[in-house]
């Protein structure tokens, strides 16, 4: 006898109550935790890349990488900072959200820089730069801001004031205060040339412009420079525009330098922005000198790369500006400025875009760094 077998289709059966639920409660959940991914990233997204940038180059030095939105244009739209204080709170609210707060000051001490600007056998312009300071861990910097000119930069990470035990590479948290080093340069170049240096003034007083402007400390208008100026010109309209407050309440002034091969030293004398064609910089007012508002030592350097300069006729190679740089470093005046060290020096090229740094008198092993690649330090 045959035997057949018959199928017929059925209607499946819904699945139990209990697993419909279940699988509600877990679409919920996935939901909710991809909005909490999209809003952490739409806060922090930005912000983590630049962090995870932070690589530690040799035993106090480190390098990072900022592309994107760091909220300057909303610091300037807010009316900027009037202090370092303000300007901690600020950065508190934008990169970190109110997690932490950066002190962005530094305890006051000895201090001596130089500055020089001369022109290459082949035209180029080329700034030099000591920063001399008591030791301290430092950031090199490249920033390419949402809208602006790209730079690189040097941070002394102490002014950031998060203590002798912090350190940018540590936690996930330690590389996001660290991010707060792009609003503290020290000095730089952008794309287009400009450079800027912030020194120090050994016997003139901290200004603090009261105009009803808008307000930049130091540090910060020196960021405004790298991200808006391509020329001295541009620079100095734009300064003029706010009041200007000393940061760690010392005297400081700019020295400035474009991709013509101008050079000048911006000051705050009385109150009132005075500008000096000049390239040589040191620690003394050079606006109505008369020989009082820098140590001893800052006309010895003075006078050392001015004749260095003359001799050469204002022509000198990359090297020989290096050469002029470690003959007025602070190896060379033992003993002075209670123990300070020229922490780093710049040879920058301002038609090439690059620059080569040198951590610590250490002249025979400079980095070089390029706006014009994308591998920026190498």
């Amino acid at each position: 006898m045959d035997t057949h077998f018959f199928f017929r289709n059925k209607e499946a059966s819904p699945p139990p109550a209990r697993h419909r639920r279940t699988g509600i409660v877990l679409l919920v959940l996935a939901a909710a935790l991809l909005t909490v991914l999209l809003t952490a990233w739409a806060m922090f997204g930005t912000q983590l890349q630049a962090a995870m940038t932070i690589q530690k180059l040799d035993d106090g030095l480190w390098s990072m990488e900022y592309r994107g939105d760091y909220g300057f244009d909303d610091f300037l739209a807010q009316g900027g900072a009037s202090s370092d204080a303000e300007m901690g709170d600020y950065l508190a609210a934008y990169i970190s959200h109110g997690f932490w707060k950066p002190d962005t000051s530094a305890a006051g001490g000895k201090y001596a820089c130089s500055t020089l600007a001369v022109k290459s056998p082949d035209g180029a312009p080329l700034f030099g730069r000591n920063f001399d300071w008591q030791d301290c861990d430092t950031m090199l910097i490249h920033t390419v801001p949402k809208d602006g000119y790209a730079s690189v930069s040097t941070c002394c990470l102490d002014f950031l004031g998060f203590g002798e035990d912090w350190k940018p590479d540590g936690s996930l948290g330690d590389r996001f205060m660290a991010l707060a080093a792009v609003y503290v340069p020290l000095d730089g170049m952008n794309e287009k040339g400009l450079c800027v240096a912030d020194l120090m003034v050994s016997h003139g007083q901290a200004v603090d412009q009261d105009t009803q402007k808008s307000d930049l400390t130091t540090t910060s208008a020196i960021r405004l420079l790298l991200d808006k100026a391509a020329t001295v010109d541009e620079a100095l309209e734009l300064l003029s525009q706010y009041d200007i407050h000393f940061s760690i309440g010392a005297a400081q002034h700019l020295s400035v330098s474009d991709a013509t091969g101008r050079s000048v030293a911006v000051e705050w004398v009385d109150g009132e922005m005075v500008v000096t064609d000049t390239p040589v910089v040191t620690n003394y007012y050079l606006y109505q000198d008369d020989g009082t508002s820098g140590s001893g030592q800052s006309y010895v350097r003075f006078n050392t790369l001015s004749e260095l300069r003359q001799t050469a006729d204002g022509v000198m190679t990359s090297i020989e500006v290096r050469d002029a740089l470690a003959a007025v470093a602070q190896s060379n005046f033992p003993g002075e400025n209670g123990g300070e060290l020229t922490c780093w020096s710049w040879v920058y090229d301002q038609q090439e875009k690059t620059a080569l740094f040198y951590d610590t008198e250490d002249w025979e092993h400079p980095y070089t760094l390029s706006l014009r690649s994308s591998d920026w330090i190498f």
